[in-house]
C-alpha cells in the first residue's frame, strides 16, 4: 500500500512539472524585435555564423543561487550541436545581491536585466543572457508554477528558486535535470522555435499550445506525460528536440 501512495504522488509530481513547463511557455510571444542591448536580434543571428561568429552568454543568478555545473555544461553541449559559431561559446557568470522580493513580475525582471546586465553585443560577438531568480514568478498560480521563460530576444528569466522547490528530493528529478530541461526549452523559443521566428519547414506546431511542436517526446512539447519520458527524467537524460524542430533550425542557419 505504501508503495501505491509513493507511486501515484510521484506521478501526480511529474505531471506538475510537465504543466509547470507548458505553462512557463504558453505565454511566450514571438522574439522581441529588439533587446536590452539596442540592437535587432533575430533567431538566424543565434542559429548562423553570418553575422556573429561567437555567442557569450551572461549568467547573472542571485547570490546563492547559481546553477548546478553540470546543468550549465549540459546546455553549452546542447547549444554547440545546434548553432554555428566558430568562435565559440562562453559562459559568463556575474552574481547580484539579494533583494527584499519574493514574487517577481515581468517588470521586476526587465527591470533586473536593464540595472544589471554587463555583457552586450560586441563586433562579432552576440550576447544572451539568462538570469537565476531566488523567488517565484507573480503569475503562478496553487496548481501551476512557471519554471522558466524568454521574454526576449536574446534574454530569459530562470525561476531557481521554484526549481529547487521542485526537485532534489526522493522521489522527485534532479536539481540539475530540471535546470537543463526549463533552460534549454527556453533557449530553443529564442532560437525562433516552434514557428517563434524560426520558419516551419514542415507542419509540426501544436496549434492548440502556442509555440510548441506536436510531438510528445520532442523537448518543445507544451507537455511530457508518458512513463518513457519519467524515468528518462530520472536518469538524468533531458528531452531532445525532435528531426522536425532540428530541420526547422538547419533551415535557418543551426545545424
Amino acid at each position: 500500500m505504501k508503495t501505491k501512495i509513493f507511486n501515484t504522488g510521484f506521478y501526480l509530481l511529474f505531471f506538475l512539472f510537465c504543466s509547470i513547463l507548458f505553462f512557463s511557455c504558453k505565454k511566450d510571444n514571438s522574439a522581441a524585435p529588439e533587446s536590452p542591448t539596442g540592437m535587432l536580434i533575430t533567431p538566424n543571428n543565434f542559429l548562423s555564423s553570418e553575422k556573429y561568429s561567437k555567442l557569450q552568454i551572461e549568467i547573472q543568478f542571485v547570490y546563492g543561487y547559481k546553477p548546478t555545473p553540470t546543468a550549465i555544461e549540459n546546455i553549452k553541449s546542447f547549444l554547440q550541436q545546434r548553432i554555428n559559431k566558430p568562435g565559440g561559446i562562453e559562459v559568463i557568470y556575474t552574481t547580484i545581491e539579494p533583494s527584499d522580493k519574493t514574487i517577481y513580475t515581468l517588470d521586476d525582471i526587465k527591470a533586473i536585466e536593464k540595472a544589471n546586465r554587463t555583457i552586450k553585443n560586441n563586433g562579432s560577438t552576440l550576447s544572451a543572457y539568462i538570469l537565476f531568480l531566488d523567488g517565484n514568478y507573480s503569475q503562478n498560480s496553487e496548481q501551476l508554477k512557471t519554471l522558466g521563460l524568454a521574454y526576449g530576444s536574446s534574454s530569459m528569466v530562470i525561476f531557481e528558486k521554484t526549481i529547487r522547490d521542485l526537485s532534489g528530493g526522493l522521489g522527485q528529478p534532479s536539481i540539475t535535470s530540471v535546470e537543463a530541461t526549463v533552460t534549454e526549452h527556453e533557449l530553443c523559443h529564442i532560437l525562433g522555435l516552434v514557428n517563434n521566428g524560426t520558419a516551419l519547414t514542415s507542419q509540426h506546431q501544436d496549434g492548440g499550445h502556442g509555440k510548441h511542436c506536436i510531438n510528445s517526446s520532442c523537448l518543445m512539447y507544451y507537455a511530457t506525460e508518458t512513463s518513457d519520458i519519467l524515468n528518462n527524467l530520472l536518469g538524468n537524460n533531458i528531452p531532445l528536440l525532435d528531426q522536425n524542430c532540428i530541420n526547422d533550425l538547419k533551415a535557418n542557419g543551426g545545424k
